[in-house]
């Protein structure tokens, strides 16, 4: 084989895949059709759990400085993110662009084989492998697995073959990043006569601006629009000029709700747009897709080095498809608050009301901000099971660190919170694969599921695998799931 994965596609979700992969030590080439990055952001900012993501692979400081808010929405009905349990809030002045710019080069520092000017036209897959063919070049390159990570328009995605059912978009909506004007901040999904608008502010003087017309239906475009269009359309609803005001850059999207049935066909799985499209409320589609690459990436990477059996890959589906069916969920359920008229104003009201019910404005919360997903790991009693770490500080010997900064590496951790050598010699013949460490918690609250819990083993996701007590698995079966055989 030429390499071990082709990763398509080098947008958020691709890059993230290759720097997983790389983590774990797996060659992996990444083709991007582009010559260079457009510049475009489509997505702006991170979801908290992107933020711990991220935080767990030491990347935050990539960003510099950047504002962070504990206010986020749900179709425009404002939420208070302040009731989650997280050390980080919502980034929202992120571009897309500063994203990939700072994945790329932490993947390139890991040292992934990324070709861009190299376009993706067609695969043959079969048991052993994937033989991926490339615009201009007569040799195929062969690899043990192909991940489409190749966006909402995936060419491996349709090479392939994948059920993508779902609804077509009813409505188009304009984006554009403008220098050279001045406008009011308008909150998402601003509801005026004849559609909706928004206008944000972004660094380096730039404005975004996002403007629907209702009633009017999308059109087939090969081009993004010009922005005379999309300014006609905003003095059209806001009574505003901006024809003099300078285009960064400009698109046009809908609200298309799509979802594979199947995220693996054998050798070839999808990730991120690829997999899911929907109208980008709140930034969680490009949050959703980098999710799915960590998810993704130390799975394969374990079948790769032998640790795991292939088996292991079905929880990709298993578990990333129920998370991208809820996402379009919620999605397709603010697209009728941000889209419709005057007719959902009593339900934009009603939830309002709801929302001053702190369960229920935890449970939305939750849900745009990623905190709310769980997987299966066996059952029990313990509630931290299947669900992210929370944030948790350790005192371990002289030294002090968090349960992020433990997987920085890319590993399995087990925690063991009350000094219990017998649990770590039982988990010895993981030693490889998993991290044993023995730490005194430090922030712990009475009453919280920490406060009664005495071992965690943790994947390299970030979500608890294993915890006493109160797993019905004991501690050598959850390893053994998870990363295999111990050797």
């Amino acid at each position: 084989m030429d390499t071990s994965v082709v990763v398509v596609g080098a947008g958020p979700a691709g890059l993230m895949l290759a720097g997983e992969l790389r983590l774990a030590g797996i060659d992996v080439v990444v083709l991007e059709k582009l010559e260079e990055r457009t510049g475009e952001s489509r997505g702006i900012g991170f979801t908290i759990r992107t933020m711990e993501v991220f935080d767990q692979r030491g990347l935050l400081p990539r960003f510099g400085d950047f504002q962070t808010s504990d206010m986020g929405h749900f179709g425009g009905v404002p939420l208070d993110l302040g009731v989650l349990d997280s050390e980080h809030w919502a980034a929202k002045t992120i571009p897309q662009s500063q994203t990939e710019t700072v994945l790329e080069s932490w993947t390139s520092e890991l040292g992934a084989d990324i070709r861009r000017g190299q376009e993706f036209t067609g695969v043959v897959a079969d048991s052993e492998g994937v033989s991926v063919h490339v615009r201009g070049s007569d040799e195929p390159l062969t690899a043990r697995y192909l991940v489409g990570c190749d966006g909402g328009r995936s060419e491996v995605r349709k090479a392939l073959g994948f059920d993508f059912p779902g609804t077509a978009a009813t409505t188009e909506l304009f984006l554009a990043d403008v220098r050279g004007v001045e406008l009011e901040p308008r909150m998402t999904g601003e509801q005026v006569s004849g559609g909706m608008v928004m206008a944000a502010r972004l660094p380096d003087g730039v404005q975004r601006i996002i403007v629907g017309e209702r009633g009017v239906p999308p059109q087939r475009r090969t081009e993004p629009p010009a922005f005379a269009e999309v300014a006609d359309i905003w003095k059209r609803l806001t009574g505003d000029d901006i024809s003099e005001a300078d285009p960064v850059w400009v698109s046009a999207f809908g609200d298309a709700a799509r979802q594979v049935t199947q995220y693996r066909k054998g050798r070839v799985l999808l990730a991120g747009d690829a997999a899911h499209i929907h109208l980008p409320a709140g930034g969680q589609g490009m949050n959703t897709s980098i999710q799915d690459s960590v998810n993704l990436g130390w799975k394969l990477a374990a079948v790769l080095r032998g640790n795991a059996p292939e088996s292991l890959l079905d929880t990709y589906h298993g578990e990333r498809h129920e998370v991208g069916r809820k996402l379009l969920e919620n999605t397709r359920a603010q697209s009728m608050l941000i889209l419709g008229g005057d007719e959902v104003g009593p339900l934009r009201d009603v939830l309002g009301e709801l929302f001053g019910y702190p369960e229920i404005e935890r449970h939305f919360a939750a849900r745009v901000s990623g905190l709310d997903i769980s997987y299966e790991v066996g059952g029990g009693e313990n509630p931290l099971l299947g669900f992210r770490m929370p944030p948790l500080e350790l005192t371990c010997g002289s030294q002090r660190t968090t349960s992020s900064r433990l997987l920085r590496s890319g590993r399995g951790v087990l925690l063991d919170l009350v000094g219990n050598p017998t649990l770590r010699a039982r988990a010895e013949g993981w030693s490889d694969r998993v991290d044993l460490v023995a730490g005194t918690p430090r922030n712990v609250t009475p009453g919280s599921p920490l406060a009664e819990t005495a071992a965690i083993l943790l994947r390299p996701d970030g979500h608890v695998a294993w915890a006493a007590p109160g797993s019905h698995h004991d501690l050598p079966m959850a390893l053994n799931r998870w990363f295999g055989p111990s050797r």
